[in-house]
């Protein structure tokens, strides 16, 4: 792999305390987000775009910030229309990090008491599969929110990092995690402990991201892969998703035993039926999501 890169003066820019982030709020359906921009991509309008909307602040990830997005989340969750999910950012940042200013004066008690960001990881949790088309910065919270998503394309001005460390602190959005079971033991604890980050092009070498594309295009690539996802039938898509998270979670032999379960109860389903009848009669399938 290529060495890493080292990591600029400027990340100490980039984790500057952000101004202008309101407190968590709620929103009326339908209303209009501030720190988001949600729209409905594909032929069919069967994509869900939510792009992260902080360009002076890099898109760095405060409350508000992702109280919306846990909102839009919900929203295409629960759209039977909805097949899949792009989530992105700018051209200069998919998000720099997370809003230090709101953690700058947080103490053990405030943290542990209040589960502080555990509503972050919301979007590991969503059923319909979500696609992170990343651009210029996913450094700190923004590298843990795009590792939340099921597949990561990336720009390939892209830059991933964890520097965390050059601030006093850790990851403590499934960082350390997620970050190891992606790219590998040695990798992570370099990338962790020095703060350095890694290009687009070695993320995909690392196996952090799936496709590099140019910079323009890469959300278009995302939505184009999310139409495609969303085409196939959602409930089977779901099993899907299930069982490869399952692969993270299990041993083999456990793992092995969900996907049986899983491959099982998709002949339970009608668009099983008109998938496999399909195949055999030279047609393509018309799924009805049942």
């Amino acid at each position: 792999m290529a060495a890493l890169r080292v990591l600029l003066p400027s990340v100490r820019g980039l984790l500057r305390p952000w101004a202008g982030c309101s407190a968590l709020r709620s929103f009326a359906s339908g209303a209009n987000f501030e720190y988001i921009i949600t729209e409905k991509k594909g032929q069919s309008s069967n994509v869900g775009l939510i792009r992260l909307n902080r360009p002076k602040a890099l898109n760095a990830l405060c409350s508000g910030l992702m109280a919306e997005l846990n909102q839009a989340l919900e929203a295409f969750e629960g759209d039977p229309a909805m097949g899949a999910i792009v989530l992105t950012g700018g051209e200069k940042a998919f998000a720099a990090g997370a809003d230090i200013k709101e953690m700058q004066n947080q103490t053990f008690q405030n943290c542990y008491s209040s589960r502080f960001l555990s509503h972050w990881d919301r979007v590991a949790h969503v059923k319909k599969p979500v696609i992170a088309a990343v651009n210029g910065y996913a450094l700190g919270g923004g590298c843990e929110l795009a590792m939340m998503c099921d597949i990561i394309y990336a720009g390939e001005k892209a830059q991933f990092g964890q520097p965390e460390i050059l601030i006093g602190t850790i990851p403590g959005a499934g960082g350390t995690q997620r970050l190891t079971r992606a790219v590998g033991k040695s990798l992570a604890m370099e990338m962790i402990l020095t703060g350095d980050r890694i290009s687009a092009q070695e993320a995909k070498q690392a196996g952090l991201v799936s496709k590099v594309f140019p910079v323009e295009t890469v959300v278009e690539e995302a939505i184009k892969c999310a139409e495609k996802i969303a085409n196939n039938s959602k409930i089977v898509v779901a099993m899907a998703k299930e069982s490869v998270n399952a692969a993270f979670e299990m041993t083999l032999t456990e793992g092995n035993k969900l996907e049986k379960k899983l491959f099982y109860s998709t002949f339970a389903t009608d668009d099983q039926k008109e998938g496999m009848t399909a195949f055999v009669e030279k047609r393509k399938a018309s799924f009805k999501d049942q």
